[in-house]
């Protein structure tokens, strides 16, 4: 049986390590897809509300303005935007190269197969 050339093996290992940071990466979106979602919720019951608001800071409720709430949470908003684009660029480079490790991983295969 042939051996895995250094260079090959060294693929494989940065192919994994692709792998799992993008696991990380998609799970990191969804998070922050999943709080964005809870934030456009409270900016729209946020647009109904008449009166008193409140907003939540760790165990208690403080009596806020629905115009300083309203400008935090889209503040808020903004951030997680930015966020969410910026995981989005990792998730494309990541996907990127991991579809150029797989060709050289593939290569290398069809070669080490080839010569045995």
């Amino acid at each position: 049986m042939a051996e895995i050339p250094k260079e090959t093996e060294q693929h494989i290992l940065e192919f994994q390590q692709a792998q799992g940071q993008l696991q990380l990466v998609m799970a990191q979106k969804a998070q922050v897809r999943m709080q964005l979602d809870d934030l456009e919720g409270a900016l729209a019951e946020l647009e109904k509300a008449h009166g008193k608001v409140y907003k939540s800071t760790g165990s208690i409720l403080l009596e806020s303005g629905k115009e300083a709430l309203g400008k935090e949470l889209g503040e808020k908003k903004e951030t997680l935007l930015v966020r969410s684009q910026v995981l989005g660029k990792q998730e494309e480079k990541l996907r990127t190269r991991l579809t150029e490790l797989r060709g050289k991983i593939e290569a290398a295969a069809k070669d080490i197969k080839g010569a045995g």
